[in-house]
């Protein structure tokens, strides 16, 4: 990615986080880089496709690492584990996206709308698939439906965009170990969880004290 292309989208995110994505014209984001409107128009096709350039930075980004946790792996926990890690992650990686992202979503076009909903909808099958792993191997409860618990999950590491700060009293990581130790003391069978193997992947009663 460009210098240019990237000061482009930095500078349009507090814009439109602002002022809305109607309310700012391509004059006000060129005037604000200091480039010209061939600047804008050489690395965008229209103010549209850089909002949708905007939603697909983080959704590429999370999508990616699921696929690298997916490939890496062998044991669903372990993939489980290290999704849910990178998923937190992008809360903080690509914070202005997102508030953009939840705030304007509405307006994007169509055709930018359904390549956006394919890699959301590859991811959660990413997740599904852990998820039915899981319980094929004997790692995670039998009892569990794979499409709730996927839900769930992208529910409560979804919401984080809501209350994240950094600023916060624990870091991004901090905050993903929490998520993983939730998730898995909810997936994972009473045996699964009192083997030493998949102790890594939770965290000490310590660490809510220190």
């Amino acid at each position: 990615m460009t210098d240019l292309r990237q000061r482009i989208i930095q500078a349009s995110l507090p814009l439109f986080e602002k002022q809305g994505f109607h309310g700012v014209t391509v004059n006000q984001i060129v005037d604000d880089v200091g480039t010209s409107k061939g600047g804008f128009y050489h690395h965008f096709t229209s103010k549209d496709e850089l909002l949708f350039v905007i939603h697909d930075t983080f959704i590429t980004y999370v999508l990616e690492k699921a696929m690298v946790a997916n490939e890496t792996y062998k044991s669903p926990t372990k993939k489980l584990q290290a999704i849910v890690k990178d998923f937190v992650k992008v809360f903080d990686l690509y914070k202005p996206h997102i508030s953009v992202f939840y705030q304007e979503t509405i307006y994007l076009k169509p055709q930018y709308e359904h390549l956006i909903k394919k890699k959301r909808d590859q991811f959660k099958q990413i997740i599904s698939k852990a998820i039915s792993e899981g319980k094929d191997a004997g790692e995670f409860r039998n009892d569990l439906p794979v499409e709730i618990t996927t839900m769930a999950i992208l529910g409560m590491v979804n919401w984080t965009y809501k209350w994240y700060r950094r600023k916060g009293t624990k870091t991004i990581e901090e905050i993903g170990d929490i998520y993983v130790d939730l998730i898995l003391h909810s997936v994972l069978r009473v045996e699964t969880l009192e083997s030493t193997s998949y102790r890594d992947a939770l965290i000490e009663e310590s660490f809510f004290t220190t």
